[in-house]
């Protein structure tokens, strides 16, 4: 917890060197519900009222990134799937926008996110030769333990810093996923998949040009206490 804290509290300074401190996750199963019926607006003493009846359209999922020194939301992924190649693909992709800049990722401990296929995009963009091994068998490949540990490896121009187990509210991309939620996607209607994809690009653009600023972060990773 108390590295989380530290990298949030670093932002600024690396930002400033040329680093970019990424705050990701995926939002999964994002539906496309289509309201059969319009949505009554507000009238005087009656408020708004969506269609509880719908038509569904499927799902994406939303793979974002929180840029923690400057608040924006940037290189968003959004397809069916949220495999470990798509992850991989996603954190690609960012990194092509600076390649080669340092770039630190804070993520939870989902299994994609310490896959085999991480570990060789990590290795060849920060030109690694070594042996990584084979997964299952041996070297930084054989465990998730082991690859965990080479994918937050400090010497690494590209690292990763996990948050604790049960503790994804210290990711800060999930704080940015509650005011998608709230402002983009509650109490909506989607035609189909097109449109929901739609309207979150469209939201992000708003966001970027309109909400973004970095989160006030006060927590400084001191233990909790129970109740």
């Amino acid at each position: 917890m108390r590295k989380i804290c530290e990298t949030y509290a670093e932002a600024p300074r690396l930002h400033q060197e040329g680093a970019h401190i990424i705050s990701t996750d995926e939002k999964t199963g994002i539906q496309a519900l289509e309201r059969l019926h319009p949505t009554l607006p507000v009238q005087p003493g009656r408020t708004e009222r969506v269609e509880f009846e719908y038509r569904r359209h499927g799902t994406l999922c939303l793979i974002a990134n929180f840029d923690v020194a400057t608040g924006k939301a940037i290189m968003p992924t959004i397809g069916p799937t949220r495999t470990e190649e798509d992850f991989a693909a996603h954190i690609g992709q960012s990194i092509d926008t600076d390649p080669g800049a340092p770039w630190i990722f804070v993520l939870d401990q989902l299994n994609t996110h310490k896959s085999e296929e991480l570990v060789r995009l990590v290795a060849e963009r920060c030109g690694i030769a070594d042996d990584l091994g084979i997964k299952g068998k041996k070297g930084v490949l054989k465990t998730m333990a082991t690859r965990k540990n080479f994918l937050e490896d400090p010497d690494h121009r590209i690292r990763f810093v996990y948050t604790p187990r049960h503790a994804s509210w210290l990711n800060q991309v999930e704080i940015w996923f509650s005011i998608l939620a709230r402002r983009a996607l509650k109490r909506a209607s989607f035609i189909s998949l097109e449109a929901l994809e739609q309207r979150l690009t469209d939201f992000i653009d708003y966001f970027n040009a309109v909400l973004a600023k970095p989160f006030k972060w006060t927590y400084a990773g001191k233990p909790l206490q129970a109740a």
